[in-house]
C-alpha cells in the first residue's frame, strides 16, 4: 500500500499549484526539469514545494486536491500560515 500525497508548489510568477503524487522529491524535480510534466509548471520555473499532506489512498488524495483547487487563492495562502 502506497502513501499518497497531496502538495502545493509556489511558481517563479507566486502562483500556486495543486497536486498528488506518491514521491514528493521526484515529483518537484519533475516540476523543475526542463521538460516538465506539466504545461502549468514548465513556463513558470522554478518551483518550490510550500505544503504537503499525506492521505491513505489515491482517491483520498485526488479528493483533498479537488478541494483545495476549489479554495480562492487568499484561502490557500491561509493554508500556508497555520
Amino acid at each position: 500500500m502506497s502513501n499518497w500525497f497531496v502538495y502545493m508548489l509556489r511558481c517563479a510568477d507566486n502562483s500556486l499549484y495543486t497536486g498528488v503524487t506518491t514521491d514528493l522529491a521526484r515529483r518537484v524535480n519533475e516540476h523543475n526539469g526542463e521538460k516538465s510534466v506539466t504545461r502549468y509548471t514548465r513556463v513558470r520555473q522554478p518551483v518550490a514545494l510550500v505544503y504537503q499532506e499525506s492521505a491513505d489512498s489515491r482517491s483520498h488524495a485526488c479528493q483533498r486536491e479537488a478541494q483545495i483547487k476549489k479554495l480562492a487563492k487568499a484561502e490557500k495562502e491561509a493554508m500556508l500560515e497555520l
